[in-house]
């Protein structure tokens, strides 16, 4: 795993998603070296970096240009990014023109949650995932009636990671990134 504070950052972009939910996303989506990956919302390219280490090919998408920038500054960082494609378009757009995908990730969706959702659902393989990380307790309910109405069986884990800070008189515990997690298979 990649460690949290060799990510490049920006106060512009989110991320780079906490080291912890990106190790429950790798299990959650059971990734392999024979899998397409969509990163849509990359962000700072947290998720990419870690599913380029892993999959087969990973295209990720933002609409932010310095998201893209970011991200494939991080890519070069670590060394990764051969098997990465980066599309600075809105996922809807970008979506359209991918087939054939294995694992779905939709972070930030630019209030078109649905819409991804639906165009995902055309574009999985017959034994395609969707994790969808939220925030929002309303993008959460959004994601769980759309996969529902999808014919899926979402699953939603709700994670709040704390990492402590020793002090003189105690330990403090600071959550981070608190987030739900929002799989699920094709049936």
């Amino acid at each position: 795993m990649l460690e949290d504070k060799d990510f490049f950052k920006s106060c512009d972009v989110p991320g780079p998603t906490k080291e912890a939910i990106r190790a429950i996303l790798l299990y959650k989506s059971e990734v392999t070296s024979d899998d397409k990956v969509v990163d849509c919302g990359c962000g700072t390219g947290g998720i990419t970096c870690e599913f380029a280490q892993r999959a087969h090919e990973v295209i990720s998408i933002d609409t932010n240009p310095e998201a893209i920038e970011i991200t494939n500054k991080n890519l070069d960082k670590f060394g990764l990014g051969d098997n990465v494609t980066l599309i600075n378009d809105n996922g809807s757009n970008a979506l359209k023109d991918i087939d054939d995908i294995d694992i779905a990730i939709v972070g930030g969706s630019g209030r078109e949650l649905e819409n991804i959702l639906d165009i995902v659902h055309d574009k999985l393989n017959s034994k395609g995932r969707i994790l969808i990380t939220a925030i929002l307790v309303d993008t959460k309910v959004e994601a769980i009636n759309k996969l529902k109405d999808l014919g899926y069986n979402p699953k939603i884990m709700e994670v709040n990671i704390s990492n402590g800070r020793v002090l003189d008189r105690g330990i403090l515990m600071i959550s981070e990134n608190p987030i739900a997690i929002i799989s699920a298979k094709k049936r």
